[in-house]
């Protein structure tokens, strides 16, 4: 008797803890359930349009055009003609396991992409004969298009979400496309937009029985915000158009503003080779690291140069404002600047002066070695100690935005370098002074420089003495962007005063000094040509390969509305290259054409001159170098 009213007992607590628990599951935490994550909830999902990009003229730059994907729920897969379904999907069986099995890893009740963006008529053919399989069916989206071929790493492009994003951020669903670089990437939240949700009630026999909750949970899919960009549309093809054939980068920057003009990376790509079927076999072209041509690293944001000559107009910034030197300053050039004692100690120069005394405006347009050297050297000598007179030096450097990603709005970057007393300190075993680091004083040593970071430098002495952060965004959904990180003016370490001398020899580098040859009429360009010298490491032996050509400039001289900076790879003296690309490129953003038969015939000479034979060179060196 007591053993069987125990019994009663226990069955009834139990039967009151069931009831208590699905009490808890279906009343209390059935509200708060999540129904993405629910096994008897299927979820439909509506995607919206993603958002198109502009250029600043209102040039369509990025559309949508409509795909097709084949979805599969694997847990509503029937028994089916495996063969018949891989005719019509054109694809075999061994694809066919493996995405099937892919998906059922992601999940068994969870729609995930088995085949994606159909053709259009493999579409038509197919919707005809999808009833006879069930478990699968067709999903439409937007995949990206562009109306023009430039500005692949400027715009970037989308992807699929994979396996293990979509398990860490429920936001996101196994095959849905985000940005995954340039544009697409950096503002990937507003041209993405929301997608639509409609959430489907189905019973243990997973059949559909209706509504969730009467819809109460449905939402509905919300565009992306489209958007317009700071660079010139044209200005940017064209100057893919004339670096045809060559390596290397271009930034262009209004100096009122920070907004990035042009962002120019060559060697480039058609950024409709990364949509469709044939994204996947493209990227492995494209991104094969055997391949030096590099296409999809970005140039103008990643590669790190020695600035050459240009890095010149910083010296002589910081020496006047230290003291150590005024505009009449005067030293005197045999050829070079002798440093020490020994026959090695001696920079060469080229700026054809012999004797003196050369002055400032005259240094800066012949680009004189022996004055800026002697400048350095000043600045550097100034201080109590070395390391001491370096850090007051590498402050005023970096104020210009140098040895820093700057803080524009595009994913990637690099900081450069721009060496501080104790880098000096830590990897001398000697002492050291400013004569053994003399090669800060022409732009070459260990300095490290990007070619947005020597743009926005001469954006800076444009402005006399201050920078915004240069940035790619000018509108979402027709509103102007007013990120005070982007309209806070940014103010150098040098007095304002002192940047009409600098601009002056800037001036006069195109009047008579070394970009004399490609001075354009009507137009008064400032500027500084450059040669950077390029080592790499052989066998470990540091060897010298073909110089770089760099010019930095502003244009026009008295109302500055764009500044430039051009890297051509082993391209040479700066004059020869970098001069007239610049200046062209100045001339079609100011005219809007290219005038007189002179220019013309500068800006033929241009498109068609390639350095690839210089290319296949070096990379056969480097090839055998690393062979052996």
């Amino acid at each position: 008797m007591k053993r069987s009213f125990l019994l009663y007992i226990f069955i009834t607590i139990a039967g009151l803890i069931l009831i208590g628990r699905l009490f808890q599951l279906q009343v209390i935490q059935g509200a708060d359930l999540d129904p993405n994550r629910n096994a008897a909830v299927k979820v439909i999902y509506d995607y919206p349009e993603r958002g198109y990009i502009y250029d600043r003229n209102g040039k369509l730059l990025v559309a949508n055009q409509l795909s097709y994907d084949v979805m599969v729920v694997p847990n509503e897969v029937t028994p089916l003609d495996t063969i018949e379904l891989c005719k019509l999907l054109k694809i075999d069986k061994d694809y066919f396991i493996r995405k099937y099995k892919t998906a059922q890893r992601y999940s068994p009740w969870l729609p995930s992409v088995f085949l994606k963006q159909l053709a259009k008529e493999d579409f038509a053919f197919l919707q005809e004969k999808l009833h006879k399989f069930k478990g699968f069916y067709i999903q439409k989206r937007n995949i990206r298009d562009y109306p023009v071929s430039s500005a692949a790493n400027v715009l970037g492009y989308i992807s699929e979400v994979n396996e293990l994003d979509a398990k860490n951020n429920p936001n996101f669903q196994q095959g849905e496309l985000i940005g995954t670089s340039g544009v697409e990437k950096s503002y990937d939240s507003i041209l993405r937009g929301v997608k639509g949700k409609k959430f489907l009630h189905r019973n243990r026999l997973n059949k559909i029985i209706g509504k969730y909750k009467e819809g109460s949970e449905d939402t509905l899919a919300v565009n992306g915000q489209d958007i317009s960009l700071t660079i010139d549309g044209e200005l940017q093809r064209y100057g893919e158009l004339l670096m045809s054939g060559k390596r290397g980068g271009i930034v262009a920057i209004e100096p009122k503003t920070g907004e990035i003009l042009a962002l120019i990376s060559t060697p480039t790509y058609n950024p409709n080779m990364m949509v469709g079927r044939q994204r996947s076999k493209n990227s492995v072209i494209l991104m094969d690291e055997d391949n030096l041509d590099k296409p999809t690293f970005d140039r103008a944001l990643k590669a790190e140069y020695p600035p050459g000559s240009p890095f010149k107009l910083i010296n002589a910034l910081i020496g006047l404002q230290e003291g150590v030197i005024d505009s009449d300053f005067g030293t005197y050039c045999y050829g070079g600047y002798r440093y020490g004692n020994k026959e090695s100690d001696f920079q060469k120069c080229h700026c054809n002066i012999f004797g003196g005394p050369i002055k400032l405006n005259r240094a800066i347009s012949k680009s004189c070695n022996s004055y800026f050297s002697t400048t350095y050297r000043k600045i550097i000598d100034n201080a109590s100690t070395p390391s001491k007179g370096m850090d007051i030096w590498s402050n005023h450097v970096k104020s210009f935005g140098l040895g820093n990603y700057l803080g524009y709005d595009l994913p990637v970057g690099s900081p450069g370098l721009i060496p501080t007393g104790k880098f000096y300190d830590d990897n001398n075993k000697f002492s050291w002074g400013a004569t053994t680091t003399i090669s800060n004083a022409i732009g070459q040593g260990e300095i490290s420089t990007t070619p947005i970071q020597l743009a926005n430098v001469t954006a800076a002495i444009a402005n006399k003495g201050y920078f915004y952060t240069p940035h790619i965004l000018k509108k979402a959904n027709g509103k102007n962007i007013n990120n005070p990180k982007f309209t806070i003016p940014k103010k150098t370490t040098i007095d304002s005063k002192h940047y009409d001398p600098i601009i002056e020899g800037m001036h006069t580098v195109f009047k008579t000094g070394t970009g004399k040859l490609s001075k354009v009429n009507g137009i008064d360009i400032v500027g500084k040509t450059g040669t950077s010298e390029n080592f790499t490491i052989i066998n470990g032996i540091r060897t010298q390969l073909d110089d770089h050509s760099i010019l930095v400039a502003f244009a026009p001289k008295d109302d500055p509305k764009i500044a430039i900076a051009v890297f051509v790879e082993n391209g040479g003296y700066g004059s020869t290259i970098a001069a007239p690309i610049t200046s062209l490129l100045i001339e079609k953003y100011l005219n809007k054409k290219i005038t007189g038969n002179n220019r013309k015939w500068i800006e033929n000479s241009m498109i068609n001159l390639s350095l690839q034979h210089i290319y296949d060179q070096k990379e056969i060196i480097l090839k055998t170098a690393f062979k052996d």
